[in-house]
């Protein structure tokens, strides 16, 4: 039994499953729920899972709904799971080094100046390091704020330090009257808030790369780059384009000052990328915003990170692939750096699984529930990304359908990371090759 759990492909989808489990238990004690009675077993399983894969979608009100101890343990489950996925999906990297020859481990460790892998110790700390500093600063900032609207020191410092840690671990969750709806005339708030966003979804990778560059002098890896060059460019591009497709909607932009509308697309840009703590209703967004939206979700952010979706790196490669083969290039290359084929083989095969789910989860959701299809198609892919945004149809699902949006939850939080590992433990030499011949393609 242990020897089996020893794969990390089994070993990462148990022990989140059990925290769930976990989650389950405590958000149905009579006291995690502020009302009469406890919470059913699908409301709190739902919950838990979306807590535990910092998603957000809930089917009740967090504000209302639970207890000051429900809230509590909807924070403890979202920082393990923040926590967990980062320090996770590192960890897998270190198991599949293991696995590779001692010249592969060699090169990896030179060119990609990664985290030393034979120290576990090394990962856990740097995880726990930035979630509880960008945390702090975070809280700090936001105090002010919500004392400003009329609450208590204590009620002020609870609030904000369960916005940071859902900011940082790109969770989603609010427990404030109304939502994070409330901040959005707050540009100052929204701003922070887009900062931990940020942090949170860069990734373990390139946390450590960074401090090797700022302490040692060492040069970024290339992974750092595409994770920082696309990410800043996914956030321009996003701001631009909401920026065209609200600017005159009455219903969203229209009606702000013109900074506030800047910050505003800027932040909608953050949220879709995984955080998914709107502040601007998704069903008065135009079909442009929306279709805009559907991509930024299933991107996502960085990996090893507390963000969800594709991942800008998998996403970075399958783009320049494209691009070297329109040229007519023989090499994948970035930055100065050659991609081998087995990393491009990687990329679209995460790509081809996380379509194939996705495209089974709307079929799904499609048949158990009344929803218009363009609800189903955005409450799919905002479960299977771990964005949490949501068209107000969450809480209308039925049973069946609820159900459904967990499997998606849970297999898009440790389906990308496993399946990554799983694909390169794979990695195998064949004895033989078969003669080349080239189908036609398009």
């Amino acid at each position: 039994m242990l020897k089996w759990l020893r794969t990390p492909a089994r070993l990462v989808p148990i022990v989140f499953l059990l925290t769930i489990l976990l989650g389950t238990f405590l958000l149905m004690l009579p006291i995690a729920r502020s009302g009469p009675g406890h919470a059913p077993f699908m409301t709190a399983f739902f919950v838990a899972t979306s807590a535990v894969a910092v998603t957000g979608l809930s089917v009740v009100d967090s504000a209302s709904y639970w207890s000051g101890f429900g809230q509590a343990v909807l924070f403890g489950l979202f920082q393990i799971g923040g926590v967990g996925i980062m320090s996770s999906a590192t960890l897998l990297v270190v198991l599949v080094s293991r696995r590779l020859s001692l010249a592969r481990q060699i090169v990896v460790t030179t060119e990609s100046r990664g985290i030393q892998f034979g120290d576990v110790r090394i990962v856990l700390k740097l995880a726990l390091a930035v979630m509880l500093s960008v945390e702090a600063a975070l809280a700090a900032v936001m105090v002010p704020h919500f004392q400003a609207r009329g609450l208590s020191l204590g009620e002020a410092l609870w609030q904000a330090v369960f916005h940071a840690g859902a900011a940082f671990t790109n969770a989603g969750f609010s427990i404030y009257p109304g939502g994070a709806a409330s901040f959005v005339s707050d540009p100052a708030l929204l701003i922070a808030i887009m900062i931990a966003v940020f942090v949170g979804g860069l990734g373990l990778p390139v946390y450590y790369d960074l401090k090797g560059a700022a302490t040692a002098g060492r040069k970024l890896s290339l992974h750092t780059k595409l994770t920082l060059a696309t990410t800043i460019l996914l956030y321009l591009l996003s701001m631009v384009l909401v920026l065209i497709f609200e600017w005159g909607n009455p219903a969203t932009l229209q009606g702000m000052a013109p900074f506030d509308r800047f910050v505003n697309a800027a932040y909608h840009g953050f949220m879709a990328r995984s955080c998914g703590m709107n502040v601007i209703d998704m069903t008065q967004m135009t079909e442009e915003t929306m279709l805009i939206t559907y991509g930024l979700m299933f991107i996502g952010g960085g990996s090893a990170s507390t963000a969800g979706g594709l991942k800008v790196t998998t996403v970075a490669i399958l783009l320049l692939a494209v691009w070297h083969q329109a040229r007519g290039d023989a090499d994948l290359t970035a930055f100065g750096r050659r991609v081998s084929a087995t990393v491009q083989r990687e990329a679209l095969s995460v790509l081809v699984l996380a379509f194939s789910v996705l495209g089974l989860g709307i079929m799904a959701l499609r048949l158990l529930s009344d929803l218009p299809l363009r609800q189903v198609v955005f409450e799919a892919i905002s479960a299977f990304a771990n964005v949490g945004l949501s068209m107000n149809s969450t809480a209308n699902l039925t049973p069946s359908a609820q159900f459904v949006v967990i499997v998606l939850m849970f297999i898009g939080r440790v389906g990308t990371i496993t399946v990554a590992a799983a694909l390169a433990l794979r990695n195998r030499q064949a004895k033989y090759r078969y003669p080349e011949e080239r189908p036609i393609v398009g």
